[in-house]
């Protein structure tokens, strides 16, 4: 099957009990394999998958690094969650038998399938798969961009479908808005004038790369702000306490890359910065780097942040030059949906617009 519905919908409830329904739980081998594109979301799909499983015998386990199964040569665990990399090298080692397995899901598919990310490694996790007997394959994302789509249906062949138009792919409780800045530098002058804001509830303001979010973490925390900063050239153990400082409250204000774009569960997070547009990071056959277009997925996933699960969320794109005011349109051409101005310089202004599309 071949599942898409907004952010903040719904989904993981979907496969997780799906997986629940199909274990056999006299059978102590693994029968259902969940792969995320990223840690974070593996971890938290595991969550829901032990409360979900409550009051059910149910067996889990991670292939997550760092999160290895200790111990015994082969895991018996029902249900295993894990990212692709570390999935398949315990599959290869003989550490998961997959014999048993009957379910096969992927979430956040579209970006588990695609050319230069994950998706040859999903791919040798699907051949490892037993050939004998029927393996249910399940794909949930948000979106599925036409040349994944072409991909997932070769990957889940006669799959059943639910799908969206283009103009659903976000939900309509989350206000869209940019801030009109007048370069790099002033984009942190408001980003720090809108600090009274983001800790309103909870924020999550998404940066292109990594130093630049160090960096605005650490002047914002120079200048007496409190903030966390979360990435993928951080370890294990360091990632682990800051996402789970955040979803309990400890901090207010998260900057980060695209790492947690996706799936990320935090029913506080009623607003999204985007500080830097997310584009494409295409290059031309000569290494240089094209007029960068919007990533659109991204933006759809970052912003599905908020407004999760009915709930009323901003986003705001900051906006600096012409570039990046071009790549703003094109974003709001491809989703159908309006990004309205803010005035930058009369911060009351400011607070009043965006208090009230919180109301």
């Amino acid at each position: 099957m071949i599942g898409q519905s907004q952010s903040g919908t719904g989904k993981t409830a979907a496969f997780v009990l799906t997986m629940l329904s199909r274990v056999d739980f006299s059978i102590n081998k693994p029968q259902a394999l969940c792969l995320a594109p990223s840690r974070e979301l593996a971890r938290q799909i595991m969550s829901v998958v032990v409360a979900m499983g409550k009051f059910t015998p149910v067996q889990t386990e991670y292939a997550i690094k760092d999160n290895l199964p200790k111990g015994a040569s082969n895991v018996t665990a029902h249900i295993i969650v894990g990212t692709p990399g570390t999935m398949t090298d315990l599959i290869r080692r003989k550490v998961i038998d997959v014999s048993e397995v009957k379910v096969f899901v992927l979430d956040e598919a579209d970006n588990m399938l695609d050319k230069d990310g994950l998706g040859e490694q999903t791919l040798r996790v699907k051949n490892m798969l037993p050939k004998n007997r029927p393996v249910q394959i399940i794909l949930f994302s948000a979106t599925f961009p036409d040349h994944v789509r072409n991909f997932a249906n070769k990957f889940a062949p006669n799959a059943n479908k639910i799908e969206l138009q283009r103009n659903e792919l976000s939900v309509d409780n989350i206000r869209q808005f940019y801030m009109d800045c007048k370069n790099e530098e002033h984009k942190y002058e408001v980003l720090v004038s809108l600090y009274q804001l983001l800790t309103i509830g909870q924020s999550i303001i998404f940066c292109q790369h990594r130093h630049t979010a160090d960096r605005i973490s650490q002047r914002m925390t120079a200048e007496g702000h409190k903030v966390a900063s979360l990435h993928g050239a951080k370890d294990a153990a360091e990632r682990d306490q800051i996402i789970d400082n955040f979803r309990e409250g400890k901090e207010k204000v998260l900057i980060t890359t695209n790492v947690i774009a996706r799936g990320i569960d935090i029913l506080q997070v009623n607003m999204v910065v985007n500080y830097d547009l997310p584009l494409m990071n295409e290059r031309d056959h000569y290494g240089n780097k094209e007029d960068a277009r919007p990533d659109i997925e991204t933006y759809i996933h970052r912003i599905g942040r908020t407004g999760r699960f009915g709930r009323k969320g901003i986003s705001i794109n900051f906006v600096h030059d012409k570039a990046t005011w071009q790549q703003m349109e094109q974003i709001e051409r491809a989703t159908g949906k309006q990004i309205i101005r803010i005035e930058t310089n009369d911060l009351d202004a400011m607070e009043e617009q965006m208090k009230k599309a919180l109301k």
